[in-house]
Order: structure tokens, then sequence, then C-alpha cells
């Protein structure tokens, strides 16, 4: 795949159009949204959904997430519950992902990486809304980037790895979000369980349906769930107060850095910045890369599921 020409298109009628020609006709577009940059194709092609597995060197046991136009475009392919109702009239469109039983065929077995289940999420985009309403058709789409490497959040990033290997880059310039969905699973007879922190945290979640379930020790379900992922190809060491010799310091709040995710200390704006940062640290010189501690209260999970991951071994 590699060596294609990958087309680079401005995020307006005409770029839209044509990012929905291409997708129409089984190719891979880049697409922004308000968490990451994702890698979409139909979710109904077995050899557009393959391809993107081949783009990504993504492991085919990892599912993908599914994004939807409508309320009814995701009753089309998933059974959802009340509580699954509930969510989506609460946070969509927006940064939650939804992993439910599905049904009909609209998404090939591949995106489900052939568990019973699919995970819907309608974005909060307007070029990726207008996209999917262009589209007619669920889109299947992980992060745009190599598998296990940071997630991309422009456009520039995306092509720093794909290029030559995708169709085209629709670029709608920094995401505001800046970490992927929050991932809820509705369980069959009742209750949830958060399988991958995000921007919507899991009190937000509880104020609606009650206290989680205890978590499983189930394989992977869902996207962000391996031990190793985010990975900036360097050793990562976490909670630091200053730099070691050799070492790319990402600071926090007052602490000092190579580059700060927020002097002021605002959580959200650290996530915002968490993979910026991170693609600075691998193209830094420097062998080793640090980081700031980070508090977990709210979103500042989300930040530090991320870096636990960016920092599991095996990921450089």
């Amino acid at each position: 795949m590699s060596g294609k020409h990958t087309e680079r298109l401005t995020a307006d009628a005409a770029g839209i159009a044509r990012a929905a020609a291409i997708l129409r006709g089984g190719g891979l577009v880049a697409v922004p949204t308000e968490t990451v940059y994702g890698l979409a194709a139909r979710a109904d092609s077995e050899a557009a959904v393959a391809a993107i597995y081949r783009a990504k060197g993504r492991p085919e046991f990892n599912p993908l997430i599914v994004h939807v136009a409508s309320l009814a475009m995701a009753r089309s392919l998933a059974d959802l519950s009340r509580d699954a109702e509930r969510l989506v009239e609460r946070f969509w469109p927006g940064p939650l992902t939804l992993v439910v039983p599905r049904q009909g065929k609209g998404v090939d077995a591949a995106v489900t990486a052939g568990l019973p289940t699919v995970a819907l999420r309608m974005p909060d985009h307007p070029a990726m809304r207008a996209l999917l309403d262009t589209l007619g058709l669920p889109l299947a789409a992980p992060s745009a980037n190599r598998s296990g490497a940071v997630s991309p959040t422009t456009a520039e990033h995306v092509a720093a790895t794909l290029a030559g290997r995708i169709d085209a880059i629709l670029d709608a310039g920094p995401c505001a979000r800046g970490v992927e969905s929050t991932i809820v699973a509705l369980r069959h007879g009742g209750g949830w369980q958060m399988l991958r922190p995000g921007p919507i945290v899991e009190a937000e979640i509880a104020a609606l349906l009650g206290a989680p379930l205890a978590a499983g020790a189930g394989g992977v379900e869902a996207p962000g769930q391996l031990a190793s992922h985010y990975s900036p190809g360097k050793p990562v060491r976490l909670g630091a107060v200053a730099a070691e010799t050799g070492e790319f310091l990402i600071g926090f709040g007052t602490c000092p850095g190579d580059c700060n995710l927020a002097p002021d200390g605002d959580l959200a704006s650290a996530a915002a910045r968490l993979y910026a940062c991170l693609h600075e640290a691998a193209a830094s010189p420097k062998p080793r890369v640090a980081v700031a501690d980070i508090p977990d209260a709210g979103i500042g999970a989300a930040i530090n599921d991320r870096l636990r991951r960016a920092a599991a071994p095996g990921g450089f």
C-alpha cells in the first residue's frame, strides 16, 4: 500500500464531497473528530475495513469504533437498551462510545473482531458530521496513525505515519478534545462498565446509570485496551519532578519542561495538548521521555490512562 498518492483536502464543501466519494468507493480517508483524527472506511465493506488494518498495522483482534450520523443509523446496527438510549440522549453527539449488542448487516464482521458487540459513536465535529450526512453510511474509524503509536490531533501528525498509505486526509485543523472518546459497555441484564476513560468522566455516567459493575478480566472488547499503546517509541518515565540526563520532560503546572501540558494546571487543556507533546518528545533527539505528575481527578484519569500505556514495556 505504501507509495500511493495521499490527497490533502480542506474541510469545506468541496473537500467533504471529495472525501465522501473516496469513501463510497472503498478508499481510506483520515477524518477530523473532536477527539483525535480517525482513519475512516465504510463499515459495511470487508475490503475497505481490511485496508484499515493493513494501513495501520493493527492487530485483527482489536475492534474498531463505528461512527454514525444519527440515532436511527445506530439503531439499525445495534440493540440499544434503555440505559444506552439514556446515554445517547445525554451525550450524543459527543465523545462517548457505547459497546452494545450488534444486530443487522450494516457492519462487516472484521469491524467487531468477531465479537457479538459493536462500538458506536456519534461524533461532535462539524466536518465529520457533514461527511457522515453526505455519505449516508456508517464509518469504521480508529485513530489515524500506525498501530500502537501516539494518536494524531493534527493533519500533520496523520501524514507523518500514513502519507503514502491512505487515499486522503481531510484537514480541519487541531482537534479540540485531544484524547479519545470514553468507552462504556452496556451489559446484558443491566449494568455498565468503563472500558476506556475519556472526556466524559465516570461520575457523569454514574449520575445517570448508577455505580458501574466491577471490572472483569475479559479480553479486548474495544479500542485502547491494549497494555502497551500510544508510545512515542522511547522509554517513558512518569511522575517526574525534573528531567534526568537524556530525558525530554513534558511538564505540567509549575513543573517546567521542554513542553508543558498546561502551565495553569487546567486538565482539559492538558488533555488537548497531550498527544502534541508526545509527538514533540518522539521527534526530539533526546532518547528518553519524562512526564510530570498529573492529578487523577476528572479527565486527568484519561490522561493518566494514556500515559501508563505509553510507558508500558514493549512500546518501543
